[in-house]
């Protein structure tokens, strides 16, 4: 179980899922939850190999706050395919200020559990994590 010094529990599942992602490209996103009652963190969707960042995007919800993976793949301009996992903590502004406080205060020891997270973004609304931001992130 959690201490307090170091935030949440983690589920092996969600470190399980993460090297899936990473090495065996089984998945091309991860959201995960905070389940308070078990004060554990848990996975709570997994996206297909062929899911777009439109899917990814839908599938985190308008006022609670998750975190996610996101594994962006491209072209660069020199022709290289190139991969890049994207850490994406989710804290909408409608969401409840326990639940914002809550992942904001366990962030760090959670990211610590993801071995392999190359870029990192904040966002509060569907805006600041748009395509375009991750694609210019990437590079």
């Amino acid at each position: 179980m959690a201490n307090s010094a170091s935030g949440m529990a983690v589920d092996d599942d969600c470190k399980l899922k993460f090297l899936e992602l990473k090495a065996k490209r089984n998945h091309r996103f991860i959201v995960f939850k905070i389940e308070e009652k078990m004060q554990q963190v848990m996975v709570d969707k997994l996206g297909g190999p062929n899911e777009t960042y439109e899917d990814f995007a839908r599938s985190l919800p308008a006022n609670e706050c998750r975190y996610a993976v996101y594994d962006y793949d491209f072209t660069t301009d020199e022709n290289c395919q190139k991969s890049k996992i994207f850490f994406i903590a989710w804290s909408p502004d409608t969401s409840k200020v326990r639940s914002k406080m809550l992942y904001a205060s366990s962030k760090d020891r959670f990211k610590r559990e993801l071995d392999g997270i190359q870029v990192e973004l904040q966002a509060t609304d569907p805006s600041e994590m748009s395509f375009d931001i991750v694609k210019g992130r990437a590079y």
